[in-house]
């Protein structure tokens, strides 16, 4: 998919949530996908974007089905199972019922990798909301995060001057 056609794709979606956000500032993520849908059906789309929407599809699909057939703990009690995907990397993947030892290694170390970033990533969420939450606390005036981060964080449109930090 060319560079040009993801951002007009992106572009799409980005207008339609605009347009179903309520004075709030919330929306709904099925009205968006039904917006987008209704876009991308349209008889004028241009050809480029049409392709590029049908590999935007066509990933999104491949991936639906690895997260399907991603191994779990069965009622067994075991994780195998001839018809789940384990995932090696590099988009190499192999049917668990031909899977090898090496196979099983390289997939316990993507695995242990996965979650030292997934809990790296958790930690920063966690410490971004517990500050947020505290700066809410004594500023019970801010309603909005978008108005926390601009009053007390120093958030400004050409980029943050610390993030997550106060201003001193």
């Amino acid at each position: 998919m060319t560079n040009t056609a993801y951002i007009r794709l992106q572009h799409i979606v980005e207008q339609s949530a605009v347009a179903l956000t309520d004075a709030d500032g919330r929306f709904h993520k099925r009205h968006l996908t039904d917006a987008v849908r209704e876009q991308l059906a349209r008889k004028d789309l241009d050809p480029h974007m049409k392709a590029a929407a049908l590999d935007k599809l066509a990933e999104s699909l491949v991936t639906g089905f690895g997260e399907h057939r991603n191994p779990r703990r069965r009622r067994s009690g075991s994780l195998f199972h001839p018809q789940d995907i384990v995932k090696l990397g590099n988009g190499i993947w192999v049917w668990m019922d031909r899977a090898t030892d090496s196979d099983l290694l390289e997939w316990s170390r993507l695995s242990r990798r996965n979650r030292v970033r997934v809990d790296l990533a958790d930690a920063e969420v966690q410490d971004y909301v517990d500050q947020c939450i505290d700066a809410f606390r004594s500023h019970t005036d801010v309603v909005y995060l978008g108005d926390l981060e601009r009053v007390v964080f120093g958030w400004a449109e050409e980029g943050p001057e610390q993030v997550g930090q106060p201003k001193t």
